[in-house]
């Protein structure tokens, strides 16, 4: 009798240790950005949230860990300047995945006493040094493209996989009813070429779908401003993100899909 308590204790250990095993195993997406991507604020109609924390609701989260790193207010720029990058860069292994969205912020000003956030317009090698009045220190600033590129071979060069997302638009429809094409999200697609990165041109996808809409209907999405989406919005744009996914070529990101 003894010995058959001891079998089920044995077997039962490791299974269990097996289990464990390929739970630390699992491949982890990374998802960063800004509070479009995620934001939480608020309670009840008026809150607003970011698209990244409802990815869950489209994943298969026991085969693939999500981990939403993305801030408010942050820009390609200052999400590596405050050390957010590097704390994923100590963590990020072979077979994981970056999801990555800025532009909304980059277009501020590079050493204001606000935020001192922005990027140097386009995708090119230029730079500025500056006097950081937020951060008191000098720095060098680079473009939204020099940014981008560091997020997607950074990754690459730890065996994840980067995935390039067009930030979505603001809720500015012109007099016929339509959202012009952000040049943060042409600028994205290029650094997803220059790169070898994946891409989803979610600006373009939410424009559609807003366009199809309507603005009356689309307004409902913002209850405070032209940029930040109520909870509705952001469930929205995290469902076009996952259909983005699965148009995605040789992704394997696709298989964790529900």
């Amino acid at each position: 009798m003894k010995i058959k308590y001891i079998i089920l204790f044995v077997v039962l250990v490791v299974f269990l240790g097996v289990s464990f095993q390929k739970l630390q195993n699992r491949s982890v997406l990374y998802i960063i950005g800004d509070s479009t991507v995620q934001n939480g604020s608020g309670k009840g109609s008026d809150s607003l949230w970011g698209w990244g924390s409802f990815m869950n609701l489209y994943f298969n989260t026991d085969q693939i860990e999500i981990q939403n790193h993305a801030k408010g207010g942050r820009s390609s720029r200052t999400f590596l300047t405050e050390g957010r990058w590097d704390s994923i860069m100590k963590t990020i292994k072979k077979g994981d995945y970056v999801l990555m969205q800025f532009g909304h912020n980059d277009g501020g000003e590079l050493a204001d006493t606000l935020r001192a956030r922005g990027t140097i317009k386009g995708i090119g090698e230029e730079s500025k040094d500056i006097y950081n009045p937020i951060r008191k220190v000098n720095e060098t600033v680079y473009t939204y493209g020099y940014y981008m590129r560091k997020y997607a071979q950074e990754a690459k060069a730890k065996g994840a996989i980067p995935i390039i997302v067009s930030p979505i638009p603001r809720n500015e429809f012109d007099k016929n009813g339509k959202i012009e094409k952000d040049k943060y999200g042409v600028w994205s697609q290029e650094v997803a070429k220059q790169t070898g990165a994946h891409f989803i041109d979610l600006n373009g996808m939410v424009i559609g779908k807003y366009q199809e809409m309507g603005p009356e209907k689309v307004k409902a999405f913002f209850p405070k401003d032209h940029t930040h989406t109520n909870e509705a919005g952001a469930i929205l744009n995290a469902e076009l993100v996952t259909k983005g996914i699965k148009n995605l070529k040789n992704c394997e990101l696709k298989k964790y899909i529900k």
